[in-house]
């Protein structure tokens, strides 16, 4: 039941769009994806640093293993994966931190 609901959301035009996936050494693969461009505020010491950051929530059904160094493009705009995914409880989605290329 969950997974369905899922793949509603991924399917929803409003909120996944088309991107093309690309492993490292990999060919490509059109994936949806869900867009979450947040900034995020990180403490450090005393301070507290302001950052924009750039997530894509990926299904696991689409990329089985995303890795640091991989490419997805967005609407003309090439992005990095890094850092390490993390699935969500179901392991039904990955959440992957992205910088630009």
């Amino acid at each position: 039941m969950f997974a369905a609901a899922i793949d509603n959301l991924f399917a929803d035009p409003t909120i996944a769009r088309d991107a093309t996936y690309i492993a490292d050494g990999g060919t490509p693969v059109l994936v949806r994806v869900v867009m979450r461009r947040a900034d995020a505020i990180t403490g450090f010491g005393d301070a507290r640093l302001w950052s924009e950051t750039s997530r894509i929530d990926l299904r696991v059904a689409e990329v089985a293993n995303p890795r640091p160094g991989d490419r997805v493009e967005i609407d003309g705009e090439a992005f990095l994966v890094q850092g390490e995914p993390v699935r969500d409880r179901e392991r039904l989605v990955w959440t992957v931190d992205l910088r630009p290329a």
